[in-house]
Order: structure tokens, then C-alpha cells, then sequence
């Protein structure tokens, strides 16, 4: 079996180099770390993280809590996961799953939890290990999200410049921070160019989104544009527009939010507000890493600009 004096050898550094890449790559350059990792892959060599986790006294495990029903918001947690294991796995952390009908049994070092609502800073206040918060919260929480009011107003603004009269926004009736920040994006833009504001809130399903477009498909005329705080939403809003019989995007546009496969599968293929879901949830492994290692030093908050990805349903 190979040492870490072998892997020392190999990659050219001391034993402490080795060491300190294993144990605190966050303390390292990205060229040592490759030099050490690759001379690891080229040996096989496996650090024994059971004896790391004894002698640091921690159990290499961060939970991940899911506090929202997944089936409104897959996959965008997949990839949101695929971005903490990036992360956590190069510093030898597992992670466990929790959703919000688990029971948390077991120890860990840190907690990243996302679709928190207010009532859950109860218990959130109680804990005892690090945490980091996906999602952007009012209580002084580190955190880390997409700039959600940036997203909006970008949308909107893009959707006057584009020749449509009247801009509706679709909201998730969530009483929440994102959804404010979102809603607020859009009336700041209305506010600006002195224009009449219309939000309709639907709880993030998209045929509720339908059902009332269908219903009440009198009230909208051509030449306005949808601006859905989801892309379930605003799948949702082409469904009921196509039943219709309006032209997308001629006379009626359609911009969604999340930009996470669900944009892709619509047809017409949706415009939406991309957030780099993947990047952001590498961000929440590095900060809780780094806030394990600081004894849970503050980390403050990272917030990511969305991208607007153009397609078939705005002109």
C-alpha cells in the first residue's frame, strides 16, 4: 500500500505539503493541489479519513436539509447537489441527505439548509454546528443565492425594450425573501418607466398558472409578456396561451426564472433567467468549510447575477 511518504516523493514536496492538501486544501494553491492529487491518482493512494476524522475530532459527514417538497422543484436540486458533493468531496466530506420528512439522527460538522421559511429559524437558532442557508434570509444568516431582484428587473426591462405593452407578474405565493426580491425587481423597472403594475401569486405549480390564464384569458391583451417567478410558473403560462390560441411570442412573451431543464423541454423552448445553480452550491460547500475550519466565524452572504438566456417564447 502506498504511503504519504510515497506520494511526497512522487509529487517532489514534503510530508507536511501532503498533509496540509488533505486536510486543508482551502489553505493551498490550485497548482499544489494538482501536483499532489495527480501523484495520489498516479500511487492510488487513499488518505484513511476515519483516522483524519478522529484526530481532528470531526465526523467528515455536512447534512444537506431540503425543507420543500422536491417534486416542485426538481431537478433543481440535483443540481444543486452536484455542486456541494464537487466541493465537499475534495475536502474527503460525505454528504447526508435530509429532507424535511427525516428525522436528523447522527452527528455531523456543518449543515447547509435551503428552503427555510420563516417558522424554521426556530430550530435553526438551536443547532450547534455551522450552518449555511441556500437562500437569501432576513435573520443574519451567511448565505448564498442569485441576485433574484437583479433577475426580474433585467427580464422586465428586456421585455419593454421588445415591444410589449404590459408586463404581468407571475409570483409563488411565498410570503419569502427570494420571492420579494424577485417581485421587487419587477416593480422597480414598472416604477421607472411610470407604468401600471399587475402581480398574480399561484402557490409553484404549473397548472394553476393555466387554469387561471384559461379562465380569465379576456382580462390579457396582445402585446403583453409574463414575467414568472418559475419556470413551472411559466410553463404553466404557455400551456394557457397555446390552448388559447395566442401567438407566442408575436403577442404574448413568456420569461421564466431557475434556467434548470424544465426551459429546455418546453416547446416553444422558454425564456428564462438562468441561475448557475451548479457554481452556487460549490459556493455553499466552500463557505461551510471554510466556516468549520474558522470555528464558525461569520462567512457573510455571496450573491450571483442570473443570466438571461434568450429563446422562443419573447421576440
Amino acid at each position: 500500500m502506498p504511503t504519504l511518504a510515497d506520494v511526497a516523493k512522487k509529487a517532489n514536496v514534503s510530508k507536511m505539503t501532503v498533509s496540509r492538501v488533505i486536510n486543508h486544501p482551502e489553505q493551498v494553491t490550485d497548482e499544489l493541489k494538482e501536483l499532489v492529487f495527480s501523484a495520489m491518482a498516479e500511487l492510488d493512494y487513499r488518505p484513511n479519513i476515519a483516522a483524519k476524522a478522529l484526530v481532528s475530532n470531526r465526523s467528515q459527514i455536512i447534512k444537506l436539509f431540503i425543507l420543500e417538497e422536491i417534486d416542485t422543484t426538481e431537478p433543481y436540486y440535483m443540481n444543486l447537489l452536484m455542486g456541494i458533493t464537487k466541493c465537499i468531496g475534495k475536502a474527503h466530506y460525505s454528504l447526508q441527505l435530509v429532507t424535511n420528512d427525516a428525522f436528523d439522527v447522527g452527528s455531523c460538522d456543518g449543515y447547509i439548509i435551503t428552503g427555510v421559511r420563516e417558522k424554521d429559524f426556530d430550530w435553526i437558532d438551536r443547532l450547534e454546528k455551522p450552518v449555511v442557508l441556500f437562500g437569501e434570509n432576513r435573520f443574519g444568516y451567511d448565505y448564498v443565492d442569485s441576485d433574484n431582484h437583479y433577475g426580474t428587473a433585467k427580464a422586465t426591462q428586456y421585455a419593454l425594450d421588445n415591444g410589449y405593452q404590459t408586463i404581468v407578474y407571475i409570483g409563488i405565493d411565498e410570503d419569502e425573501p427570494f420571492e420579494l426580491s424577485r417581485e421587487n425587481g419587477y416593480l422597480s423597472i414598472m416604477k421607472d418607466q411610470d407604468l401600471p403594475s399587475k402581480i398574480l401569486r399561484f402557490p409553484n405549480h404549473s397548472t394553476m398558472a393555466e387554469n387561471y390564464l384559461t379562465e380569465n384569458w379576456q382580462d390579457f391583451q396582445e402585446k403583453t409578456c409574463f414575467i414568472c417567478s418559475s419556470d413551472r410558473l411559466a410553463l404553466g403560462i404557455v400551456r394557457g396561451i397555446t390552448k388559447e390560441k395566442g401567438r407566442i411570442p408575436d403577442d404574448f412573451g413568456v420569461i421564466g426564472f431557475d434556467g434548470v431543464f424544465l426551459d429546455q423541454i418546453s416547446s416553444p423552448k422558454l425564456t428564462t433567467v438562468k441561475q448557475d445553480i451548479v457554481r452556487m452550491g460549490e459556493v455553499c460547500g466552500e463557505m461551510l468549510l471554510k466556516k468549520i475550519t474558522e470555528k464558525g466565524e461569520s462567512q457573510g452572504y455571496r450573491r450571483f447575477f442570473p443570466e438571461l438566456i434568450l429563446r422562443e417564447t419573447t421576440c
